[in-house]
């Protein structure tokens, strides 16, 4: 493993220093990952800090079998990934469910797959805050959570707009120290059941006195997918592999493969160690299995565990205010957002806009209602991808590229229907308000490019 990780950290590093290509006909971005810095990027964008605040809400919805929903997840994400390696392989460059999405089905499907995606981060970093300031806090300091949140949210906004510089080789090691304190919940599960304190009984244990067994499992699997999605963003940097038709289907398949294994490990720890009504109450799960287990100093797996969620908050803010400045400049959202910091070069306006709605949705919302509908957001933007690999078929890309067995893709938009089906009345009324608002900006886009055009033939 070693010799891979110091391959991925020095190519990593190698990366951060290119300059990014000039957009007015520069030659294409280089072709620099290779298949193991690639299993690598998506590993660490699957395995990050949902897991560790949302076992407790999937072992509320499903009972003492959490893994159950887990597994479930896994499955269904492959699915959908089935398609994004068909389409990332076909068209290897940047701007992922966006770009199928307009290829298949026009411009205007395109904005509201891409604003969807935007929307679905603002979500993503509200919840993250609001898991930030529970549990895991409190084994240092005890505030309420909204404050914490807000507080969060300011600081990353902060560190955003004052510049980051590219650190892969610093991604890497939080990468390594997330999978670190997952598999010491792992091992502090097993070591429960070797000295007898573990429940093997509530492996088994799939419903709740409201839902039978296979409700259970939908809705569970509702919040553990959210642990899964991180793999959409892979995408962007096909355009930069090596070998994407070799590299990119074995590196999204094994990364989620390795996601999946350690997830349902984790599930099955957590399941052993701690009661499920005591795991489902808490807003730090995992933090339960470390002071059942004892042996390692519950402030130690605290900080791990803040680190991941703070790793995940910061990621995705940057991702999330790049990409509202980049439709702002391409003239898809009001122009103000594209306004950036004259000595740092940060678009401060997309940053305090995007800031400012996570620190709503996170005094609105809790943290399964936040997940909720992110998870909603995102299956609208994977009905998208799965139905536009199939209306695609008739165009040929790139010549070998990967292609899914139609059943696949087919699977993963009932999947996606099968999954929202189970999303409570609230988080529809959150996610339809969030895709009408997307509907009427690209109804707006829409009608400018029109009338851009018309003036154009008017001069001609």
């Amino acid at each position: 493993m070693f010799p891979v990780l110091r391959e991925t950290w020095d190519a990593m590093a190698r990366l951060g220093k290119q300059r990014p290509a000039d957009a007015q006909g520069s030659p294409a971005l280089k072709r620099t990952l290779t298949t193991p810095l690639l299993y690598f990027f998506i590993l660490g964008d699957v395995l990050g800090a949902g897991v560790y605040v949302l076992v407790g809400q999937v072992a509320a919805d499903a009972g003492g079998a959490v893994w159950v929903p887990l597994l479930v997840a896994l499955l269904l994400a492959m699915l959908t990934a089935a398609s994004y390696a068909e389409l990332a392989t076909k068209y290897p460059r940047a701007g992922g469910a966006s770009h199928y999405a307009t290829r298949a089905f026009g411009p205007f499907a395109g904005f509201v797959a891409g604003f969807c995606m935007l929307a679905a981060g603002i979500v993503s970093v509200a919840a993250l805050a609001r898991g930030f300031g529970g549990d895991y806090l409190s084994a240092f300091v005890t505030l309420p959570v909204g404050l914490v949140a807000v507080l969060f949210l300011a600081l990353l906004a902060l560190v955003n707009a004052r510049g980051i510089k590219e650190s892969t080789r610093a991604n890497v090691a939080a990468t390594v120290v997330e999978v670190g304190g997952l598999l010491v919940i792992v091992a502090l599960g097993v070591w429960l059941l070797l000295r007898g304190d573990g429940d093997v009984g509530r492996l088994g244990q799939l419903g709740t006195p409201e839902k039978g067994a296979a409700a259970a499992v939908l809705s569970g699997s509702v919040l553990a997918y959210y642990s899964f999605v991180g793999f959409e963003t892979s995408v962007n940097v096909a355009e930069e592999t090596r070998d994407p038709r070799r590299s990119y289907p074995r590196a999204l398949f094994g990364a989620l493969a390795t996601a999946g294994a350690v997830y349902v490990l984790v599930g099955l720890a957590a399941s052993v160690a701690v009661p499920t009504a005591r795991l489902a109450e808490s807003s730090g799960p995992l933090l339960e299995v470390v002071e059942a287990a004892g042996g390692v100093p519950t402030r130690l797996f605290s900080a791990i565990a803040l680190v991941a969620v703070a790793n995940g908050a910061l990621l995705t803010g940057i991702m999330s205010s790049r990409l509202a400045y980049g439709m702002a400049r391409d003239g898809l959202l009001p122009a103000a957002l594209a306004k950036v910091l004259p000595g740092r070069r940060t678009p401060w306006a997309a940053i305090a806009v995007t800031t400012l709605l996570s620190m709503l949705l996170a005094l609105t919302g809790s943290v399964a209602t936040l997940a909720s509908t992110l998870v909603l957001l995102l299956l609208v933007v994977f009905l998208m991808v799965n139905t536009a690999v199939l209306v695609l078929r008739r165009d040929p890309g790139e010549a070998d590229h990967f292609r899914a067995p139609t059943v696949l893709p087919v699977l993963g938009a009932l999947s996606c229907v099968a999954l929202a089906t189970q999303i409570e009345a609230e988080v529809w009324l959150r996610g339809l308000l969030v895709v009408a608002v997307g509907t009427v900006l690209a109804a707006l886009a829409a009608a400018r490019r029109t009338a851009k055009g018309a003036d154009r033939a008017g001069r001609g």
